[in-house]
């Protein structure tokens, strides 16, 4: 019987990345290694803090400062596609104990994870089809669909009360979701001027059925001066909303020059997705954004994704638009399409009205 620290809990990621460095090596990757894409032309990363939102001002203030908070959410999604949230109604209490479930729920043996079907057999680690190290992500995850928590078949094992500590998560961060995407809808439509009761109908199609809570673990890598944590990507969906702790590693693309995020305590991350720069007409920006390995200490984040159901048409803000009519569905499909057969997502450039991608 083997002792337990025998007992192997990280995914074979080592495994991958020395197999893809061989690769480099005999010639076949033939390129960069991801540190020398981390820092861009402009050398070291600068770290920033990304614009900061109260959203109390929206949801129990006057007519003045709501106006205001959705002018500023407004203004982030445009500039920065990207921001932050004080005030948000999700204690910090709960961040902790979802934190702490976490942590038990990633001790667990690799084998279990992989293998038990655990939370609607959601488990997934790096990339296992990766050709090239610029395509390993050095982390694992369970990708839940939300309306999968609650069912008598969603397996949590011996973790009794992980259960009810990911609904009341995923109610919180989805009732900040869909705050901020109305409050962000009515800034492009004039409906509601930024207030507080925005209407229900946007975006079409989303509900607890269809959106999803993604928990993350990036373990401490001995290779982190070349091997990303996530691989640089945009999110296909309407809107994420991210809790993480205070260890860092979050990048994103401003200006052309990658750019670290400064977490802050008790603040949640807000990111505009594919879905949403869509329906804007590109007015809200969807950033490419990553997060870096990190040599000495494991990284844990909850992330929120605001999607439609598969069916639902994405829409637009107003015409003429950009972009063809598509559905949530048809988008995905394509993603993984492009990602099977090139290795990398090319996204909304497929859903011009005048496309010239193949």
């Amino acid at each position: 019987m083997p002792a337990f620290a025998d007992i192997a809990i990280d995914p074979p990621l080592a495994d991958s990345y020395r197999a893809l460095a061989l690769l480099r090596r005999d010639g076949d990757g033939g390129i960069a290694p991801p540190a020398v894409q981390m820092v861009g032309s402009g050398g070291a990363v600068l770290e920033r803090d990304l614009p900061m939102v109260d959203l109390e001002r929206l949801t129990r203030g006057g007519a003045g400062e709501r106006k205001a908070c959705a002018g500023a959410m407004a203004r982030a999604a445009s500039e920065w596609g990207f921001f932050q949230l004080t005030n948000h109604g999700v204690s910090r209490e709960l961040m902790e104990e979802m934190r702490r479930e976490q942590a038990r729920l990633f001790r667990l043996p690799f084998e279990t994870k992989e293998k038990a079907g655990l939370l609607n057999g959601s488990y997934r680690w790096g990339n296992p089809t990766a050709t090239s190290l610029r395509h390993l992500s050095w982390s694992e995850a369970f990708h839940v669909p939300l309306a999968s928590i609650s069912g008598a078949d969603c397996d949590f094992g011996d973790l009794t009360s992980l259960r009810g500590v990911m609904q009341e998560v995923a109610e919180a961060m989805s009732r900040v979701a869909n705050t901020v995407a109305a409050a962000l809808a009515e800034e492009l439509t004039g409906r509601g001027g930024g207030g507080a009761s925005a209407a229900p109908w946007f975006p079409a199609g989303c509900d607890e059925t269809t959106c999803f809570l993604r928990l993350n673990r990036y373990p401490a890598c001995p290779f982190a001066a070349d091997t990303f944590g996530l691989v640089p990507h945009t999110d296909s969906d309407f809107l994420t909303v991210l809790c993480q702790d205070q260890v860092g590693g979050l990048h994103l693309m401003k200006d052309s020059r990658w750019v670290a995020v400064r977490p802050r305590p008790d603040a949640l991350v807000v990111n505009i997705g594919d879905l949403f720069q869509a329906w804007s007409n590109n007015r809200y920006k969807s950033v490419e954004h990553k997060v870096v390995a990190n040599a000495k200490t494991d990284r844990l984040s909850v992330a929120y994704f605001l999607c439609p159901s598969y069916d639902s048409l994405v829409g637009t803000c107003g015409e003429p638009s950009p972009y063809r009519a598509f559905t949530f569905g048809e988008y995905r499909k394509k993603v993984q399409e492009d990602v099977r057969t090139t290795g990398k997502k090319i996204g909304l450039p497929n859903f011009f009205k005048h496309s010239s991608v193949q």
